[in-house]
């Protein structure tokens, strides 16, 4: 099947959107709110009496005349909370239940059992942001960008990130059908992946030469400050003249871990803006580093591409409007929008978009993404051969200014 019929054969499929994600961006923990033990949810929330009388007046007639007699409130109160939030249009807004919930902490943690790979919405199409590495996802060959039209056979149109991750992950030895399009193919492919436990080691290093380091950090999990922290201190920084920072498939993950990394390259005894949000009534929060001195110093290239997204994107975006680094490679994704994850009562949470990215020199993340000072771009032939342009050329920038 091609992929235009492929597409026309989606129209007539419609999801419901449920709860969940996967590492997607900066995660914030907001008040929780209590819930009462009564059935309108609308009177608590002041919604106009019309559409409390009509949401009384809808279950009322499901209860008396439904032909499944056995439906329970919990379905009906869950499914509507579901579509009030879908009625948003925003793939990052989600109602959890709390099961879902509770996968979604689990997610953020970085263990789970799936595929090992950062997924979004790129021009209204379920997308690959990045596989991580040493995953089944990079292993089956999937590749940033790659876009996914069916999940075991289960077309993706109009499928929410979260329903999508709830059908991509599940236990450890079982498969999972992705049909894929990439650039450059003629037609649609599936690729069968074996889901394993996902365990990733967040940063990685070594030393180009003895005085150019390389560091990759993959994802900000909530161990990542305290391995970049170790391999910086294995790396010897007295010794170095230049580093290259490798942020290229990185998804995103905790805030915190990428503003207090980027205080590696703040100068002794000051304290620089690393990103700020803005909300829907323009209130500014800004995030703020301190020096920790070690690379304030050194030549710096930083490695982007179009999987680099949220935490990535805020950390390339702020070292380049300190002037402390060149970034080369691609555009990076865009992805910069902040999420409030509000807890419920019942185990339950709200996952809600509430503000903007923005860089140090006020630049909007969101679906523009960071532009690279030199842009180097992929081709097919780099992928086969195994070749890697963008850091040959970090090596030469650095290797000419050393």
């Amino acid at each position: 099947m091609n992929k235009k019929s492929f597409i026309l054969s989606l129209v007539i499929i419609f999801f419901i959107a449920l709860g969940l994600g996967i590492i997607l961006g900066s995660i914030f923990y907001g008040v929780g709110v209590e819930t009462k033990s009564v059935f309108n949810p609308f009177v608590s929330l002041g919604a106009p009496l019309k559409y409390q009388t009509l949401f009384e007046e809808v279950y009322s007639a499901i209860k008396t005349q439904y032909i499944v007699p056995s439906v329970d409130d919990d379905t009906l109160y869950y499914g509507a909370l579901e579509g009030m939030v879908n009625g948003l249009e925003d793939p990052y807004s989600v109602f959890l239940k709390p099961d879902l919930a509770k996968m979604f902490e689990e997610d953020i943690s970085g263990n789970f059992e799936g595929v090992g790979m950062e997924i979004g919405i790129k021009n209204n199409q379920l997308t690959v942001i990045a596989p991580l590495p040493g995953t089944p996802a990079e292993r089956a060959g999937l590749r940033t960008g790659d876009e996914i039209y069916a999940i075991d056979g289960e077309a993706t149109a109009g499928l929410s990130i979260d329903m999508a991750t709830l059908l991509i992950r599940g236990k450890k030895g079982t498969p999972v059908t992705l049909t894929i399009w990439r650039e450059g193919w003629e037609t649609l492919k599936d690729i069968e992946i074996i889901r394993d436990t996902i365990k990733i080691q967040s940063v990685k290093w070594e030393k180009k030469t003895p005085t150019i380091a390389y560091l990759r950090i993959v994802h900000f999990s909530e161990n990542t400050l305290e391995e970049f922290e170790e391999a910086v201190e294995a790396l010897n920084p007295a010794s170095l003249k230049g580093i290259i920072l490798d942020l290229r498939n990185n998804p995103g993950g905790y805030l915190d871990t990428a503003v207090d990394i980027a205080g590696w390259w703040v100068e002794e005894n000051k304290e620089e803006i690393v990103v700020s949000s803005k909300n829907n009534i323009h209130q500014i929060q800004s995030y703020k580093t301190k020096s920790r001195g070690n690379f304030a110093n050194l030549k710096t290239v930083v490695l982007i591409n179009n999987g680099s997204a949220s935490g990535a994107e805020i950390l390339a975006g702020a070292l380049q409007d300190w002037g402390k680094a060149t970034l080369v490679g691609e555009t990076t994704f865009g992805k910069g929008s902040v999420q409030v994850l509000i807890p419920m009562a019942d185990g339950s949470a709200l996952k809600l978009t509430a503000a903007y990215w923005y860089t140090p020199k006020d630049r909007s993340i969101e679906k523009m993404g960071i532009e690279p000072d030199i842009k180097i771009e992929f081709t097919e032939e780099d992928y086969l051969k195994e070749k890697d342009p963008q850091l040959e050329k970090a090596m030469e920038i650095l290797e000419g200014a050393i």
